[in-house]
């Protein structure tokens, strides 16, 4: 079997990185980019004011001047003015370009308005350059703002638009056909028998591709008929990027997975893990580099191997940078006696210093999703070791 950090490296060197477009800004909420951004002109590109009031020349109050004589009035985007005179000034705005021969602003609360002059108060305190954002104080022209890499979302939407970034380019996203395989499996609006179950892993893989925001998904769901599968797994193994399969991967006589995945010829990589859950799983490249990932059936070891496995792969085929995962402290003892890496799923309780308290929720079986409602994700407890105390530090894995 292989190894936990063995399999994850073995699958990240064959995980292909997905091909570019160019679309809108408009269209660039939750892409990502595949080109660094640059500043095109200084930020801010001129000497903002940052408070209501009169700008002056600061060697006028230095001189003792209190009195000034207003220009004018100068909002936000409005043409700068110009000082031409000792003891001028010019009634501003926040926002507004400072106007030229001008260096200080002075709150409007600490200035008396009559007719065309502005009194300040003489008890007031006044720094140079106070009350100014000055022009390329945030970064240059030219400088780097976000790496290639990186999800667009809110805050990265509006630097684009800062820079003028009308068109970017970005990851294509991946197309996934998410397979689950099973003659017991019924979905959700057909009738169903005792013997028989709902089919979830599909639908569980597919919106977790969704909320991460990795795949465009197809969901198909297969009978456990060799020849019927094998055709079927060919057309999608065609028109899609990767291929996620659940079910029919372990010694079982109708476990046609790994059989019909080679016909297909697909090349094994490995199949069997050294954990718990989702000690079954297989992976494997076809001859036209597609990835396939064929995780066991059994509910919460589908999610496991999902979590720990596909994602990082699909996030590495976009081109996103591997994610920092956070560390947890275990909130009881945990006693796992198999030699494998434990994949605990755990409910996250934070404390009164921010820190985190993973609560084990254990599963009845492999096949006990039901608990997983009540979780947060789980935490990798290494081989080795059978008994894990109270505040041991472990990686948390969210769902």
């Amino acid at each position: 079997m292989t190894e936990v950090s063995e399999a994850e490296s073995l699958i990240l060197e064959c995980v292909p990185t997905l091909g570019t477009l160019t679309i809108s800004l408009a269209d660039a909420l939750g892409a990502v980019l595949r080109q660094d951004v640059f500043a095109d002109r200084d930020h801010p590109p001129f000497h903002r004011v940052t408070m209501d009031g009169i700008a002056i020349a600061y060697q006028d109050w230095g001189a003792g001047k209190s009195t000034y004589q207003i220009l004018g009035t100068q909002g936000a985007g409005m043409l700068p003015m110009k000082l031409t005179e000792t003891g001028q000034c010019v009634e501003i705005m926040t926002g507004a370009a400072l106007p030229e021969g001008a260096d200080t602003v002075v709150p409007i609360e600490r200035v008396k308005i009559k007719g065309n002059k502005a009194k300040i108060d003489r008890d007031t305190s006044i720094a140079e350059r106070q009350f100014i954002h000055s022009r390329g104080s945030d970064r240059v022209a030219g400088s780097q703002l976000i790496h290639a890499g990186s999800r667009i979302g809110p805050k990265e939407m509006a630097v684009l638009a800062s820079a003028g970034y009308a068109q970017i380019t970005v990851s294509r996203l991946a197309k996934v056909a998410v397979i689950s395989t099973g003659d017991e499996l019924v979905g959700v609006e057909e009738p169903i028998q005792p013997y028989q179950i709902r089919s979830t892993n599909g639908r569980a893989i597919e919106a977790s591709l969704a909320q991460h925001q990795l795949a465009q998904a197809t969901r198909v769901r297969l009978k456990d008929e060799r020849t019927k599968m094998l055709s079927s797994i060919r057309a999608l193994h065609h028109d899609n990027d990767f291929l996620i399969l659940s079910g029919g991967v372990s010694m079982g006589k109708y476990d046609f997975v790994p059989a019909v995945l080679e016909d297909l010829g697909v090349n094994l990589v490995f199949h069997r893990i050294e954990q718990h859950p989702g000690r079954p799983m297989w992976f494997g490249v076809s001859d036209e580099n597609k990835p396939v990932f064929a995780l066991p059936g059994n509910p919460v070891s589908t999610l496991v191997c999902l979590t720990r496995y596909v994602l990082p792969a699909l996030r590495q085929a976009l081109g996103l940078k591997p994610i920092n995962h956070q560390m947890v402290t275990l909130g009881e003892d945990v006693k796992f006696s198999a030699n494998l890496t434990y994949f605990l799923p755990v409910k996250l309780n934070l404390s009164n210093k921010g820190l985190g308290a993973a609560l084990p929720r254990p599963t009845n079986t492999s096949g006990d999703f039901l608990s997983l409602a009540d979780t947060d994700g789980f935490v990798q407890l290494p081989k080795g070791q059978s008994h894990f105390k109270k505040d041991t530090a472990s990686v948390f894995f969210q769902w």
